[in-house]
């Protein structure tokens, strides 16, 4: 079971962590509203979210560490779904993809508007790059697959993601692939 604020004791020191993850996750986001993640100092920061400063480094080397776990987390479900459709013609990946992307479009915009989308791209090699067991033409080519969707993602999100997942599942479908 993953742990959230709400499944564990508050008293504990699992209610807490979670408390201050939490915390530190929202003020992030509010913060990264008003600039970017380099004008904003580790002491706002915990400032913001009302937790100690050593609370952030206990949990935290830095603050895009915050918004790499937010990620895994958002992407769970993506994560999922992918694995479950795993024989799916890639279109249709690409299609559940760009649908998380959509039904998260406020919080993807705000990382790509203060240049975070990057982060992305751990997220997607995990997800469906190459695995440590793979021979090396899996390897190759998962690395290719990966990273062709990265530029797709970042090309939609430049775009100001104007396509739908559909639309975009069919121009995916008409590269050939």
């Amino acid at each position: 079971m993953r742990q959230t604020a709400q499944s564990v004791s508050p008293m504990s020191n699992e209610g807490r962590n979670a408390y201050v993850v939490e915390h530190l996750t929202n003020a992030l986001l509010e913060l990264l509203k008003d600039k970017p993640i380099n004008d904003i100092s580790v002491s706002e920061l915990v400032d913001k979210a009302c937790v100690g400063r050593a609370s952030f480094y206990r949990n935290y080397e830095c603050k895009e560490d915050i918004l790499k776990r937010y990620l895994n987390e958002k992407t769970h479900e993506w994560r999922d779904e992918w694995d479950k459709n795993s024989g799916a013609p890639l279109s249709e990946q690409i299609r559940i993809m760009i649908s998380h992307f959509e039904t998260n479009r406020t919080f993807y915009k705000l990382l790509n508007d203060r240049g975070l989308s990057y982060l992305l791209k751990d997220v997607i090699m995990g997800i469906c790059g190459p695995k440590p067991e793979y021979d090396k033409a899996s390897a190759y080519a998962s690395a290719f697959a990966a990273y062709a969707l990265y530029g797709w993602i970042d090309v939609w999100f430049q775009r100001g993601m104007q396509e739908t997942s559909d639309e975009i599942a069919e121009l995916f479908k008409a590269q050939g692939i």
